[in-house]
């Protein structure tokens, strides 16, 4: 069972080293919640880059969303020109990333997934995400995630409601 996953985290820190950005590493107790993670890191909740894993039609993409937002499937099917999208399963997540939901940064390319970010996660100067593990977080300036993973910019995701 995997719990906690250095080698992602690792990867990850190498390739922003790398690209010479600066980025700031949080420990913490464990997370699994955006509110949770938002409270831990003592910051706003839309700062947080929420990374999901849908299939759209044959093929696995990541779509990243601020951490009040919720996948809005209506235009994420319109952006995509596509009629078939769902949220890829647990199994389906472990073995595209070798991680669980929650502790996925939103590095597609870390996985060789197309990386789709919503647009409105540029509100912020810095965003924060969980970096392989439920228990550490990487706090990033916005503009240097997009500069490194290179996202495609759209909108994909409604503000959440409390029923979320």
């Amino acid at each position: 069972m995997i719990t906690e996953n250095n080698e992602i985290f690792n990867r990850l820190s190498e390739r922003l080293k790398s690209t010479g950005v600066a980025f700031k590493i949080l420990d913490h107790p464990p997370v699994y919640t955006s509110a949770e993670a938002a409270a831990v890191r003592g910051v706003d909740l839309h700062s947080g880059a929420k990374a999901l894993i849908v299939k759209v039609e044959a093929q696995f993409v990541m779509i990243v969303l601020p951490a009040d937002f919720s996948l809005h499937t209506k235009a994420v099917k319109q952006a995509m020109s596509c009629k078939n999208l769902r949220f890829a399963n647990a199994e389906e997540v472990l073995a595209l990333t070798s991680l669980k939901p929650g502790s996925i940064p939103p590095f597609g390319s870390l996985f060789n997934l197309p990386t789709y970010c919503d647009s409105r996660l540029g509100d912020n100067v810095t965003i924060n995400f969980n970096a392989g593990m439920h228990s550490r977080s990487i706090n990033l300036a916005y503009a240097d995630y997009l500069a490194v993973e290179k996202p495609v910019l759209g909108i994909y995701g409604t503000k959440a409601t409390a029923s979320d």
